[in-house]
């Protein structure tokens, strides 16, 4: 077959960016009223979750000092439910991964999954908390806000999921989730409600980041404000996601899926693939066909959100672990998102797959994008029949003419020379497609 060529297209946005992060926090945390909260020297838990947010590091460390200069005793908890492999030196190894240790944060890490239970919820179920930041004089909830990847509601991710997900550990992440959607829509308000009650939580520091995935925002948010605050936050940090700019694709390559692009691996917001029982996907955009090529390595085997494509590489089933694909599967409910599709040997067989079965008769017809991941959206790769739109639609722009998909001997596609800004090339440091004969 003989392959459409692609051009690269760069997209624009006009959206607000924090110039020194690190600044915007110290300010967050000072400025509130966090000293009134706790003890003169009392011992103060900072969630971290397994989130890749944009500049965590820097973010930890400023909230560490900041809350050591008001005179507190700071340590860190790794809020983040079952992830990690639901074990307490698997999520002490994620947040490595994200770049967060004791020596990066300056204070002490506690990543226990031991667990208090404070009461029972509407279903009967038991609330468990983590016990760490339960005996803690004062809890900052740091997260990210941003649309959760299975559903709409008032609260999705942000402190509210962090208080009752991240802090009730594996146990009470499965317990939020055990009724699925309905129960998950439920249960985060009145879970959270509960733990603010119940809980030393003295502080929320919400994160916003902008379409380039840099931090746009940082929000100190008082305890008794949270649940009125929180979806207003959410409703901008929705506004400020990219997404795809197409409503239509006959083909959509991902170069990697993996939990440092995603909680789900993939984006369903991006994709327009919910893959949760009994609910319908998301209305756009519309993807015939989607392959993914590779699970990423800082996902260490985590392949969850495979199953949101229809085709993949056999490298990819073979790098997949299944130990943390079932414990995520498990604790959330949804098992769609894990199962595994057609593999073929190369990403050249891949990419001929889906373009004779995209329901095109033509492959030069193939509306056809290929993205690095589904956080990276700032660049990606098209076929000529979406030209006319590039050209139509604000903050579109071609940065190449149109050239062949830069496949080797092997049929493997040169991800990092698409993407010499990515996090793939960032790891190998190779130049750009364009750069090259």
């Amino acid at each position: 077959m003989d392959f459409p060529p692609i051009a690269r297209v760069r997209r624009t946005f006009d959206q607000p960016e924090e110039a020194d992060v690190a600044s915007a926090v110290a300010r967050a945390v000072t400025s509130s009223a966090l000293v009134g909260r706790a003890p003169a020297g009392g011992r103060i838990a900072i969630t971290v979750g397994s989130r890749g947010i944009a500049g965590l590091p820097t973010i930890v460390r400023a909230a560490v000092d900041s809350v050591r200069s008001l005179g507190f005793s700071p340590f860190l908890v790794a809020a983040m439910g079952s992830h990690g492999g639901g074990t307490s030196e698997g999520q002490r190894a994620l947040l490595a991964e994200l770049g967060v240790t004791e020596r990066s944060a300056g204070c002490p890490i506690l990543s226990a999954m031991s667990t208090v239970v404070l009461g029972t919820d509407g279903f009967g179920l038991p609330i468990h908390f983590d016990r760490n930041a339960f005996d803690a004089d004062g809890i900052v909830l740091l997260n990210r806000i941003k649309p959760h990847t299975s559903f709409t509601g008032r609260y999705e991710s942000g402190l509210l999921k962090m208080l009752t997900i991240g802090l009730g550990k594996r146990q009470g992440a499965a317990q939020v989730h055990k009724l699925g959607l309905p129960g998950l829509k439920r249960m985060l308000p009145e879970v959270g409600a509960f733990l603010l009650k119940r809980t030393p939580v003295a502080l929320g520091l919400a994160i916003l980041e902008n379409a380039a995935d840099r931090v746009a925002k940082v929000v100190a948010v008082e305890p008794e404000e949270i649940l009125e605050v929180e979806p207003a936050l959410l409703d901008e940090a929705r506004a400020l996601m990219p997404g795809l700019p197409f409503d239509q694709l006959d083909v959509l390559i991902v170069g990697e899926l993996g939990k440092n692009y995603s909680g789900t691996g993939m984006d369903p917001a991006v994709i327009g693939r919910l893959k949760v029982e009994t609910t319908r996907d998301h209305p756009r955009p519309v993807v015939t066909r989607l392959a993914v090529l590779d699970v990423s390595e800082e996902s260490r085997g985590n392949a969850l959100g495979v199953g949101f494509a229809d085709l993949t590489t056999e490298r990819f089933v073979r790098a997949i672990d299944p130990t943390p694909v079932r414990v995520n599967s498990f604790t959330s409910n949804f098992l769609a998102r894990a199962r595994v599709p057609l593999a073929m040997p190369t990403d050249r067989d891949v990419i001929a797959a889906c373009l004779d079965t995209c329901w095109r008769i033509d492959p030069a017809e193939a509306r056809m994008a290929i993205i690095p991941n589904t956080l990276e959206l700032t660049s990606l790769w098209v076929t000529r029949p979406l030209a006319d739109e590039v050209e139509r639609l604000p903050g579109l722009a071609f940065e190449t003419d149109f050239l062949p998909i830069p496949l080797d001997v092997a049929g493997m596609l040169d991800q990092e020379r698409l993407f010499p800004d990515g996090v793939r090339a960032r790891r190998r440091q190779v130049p750009g497609m364009e750069s090259r004969p």
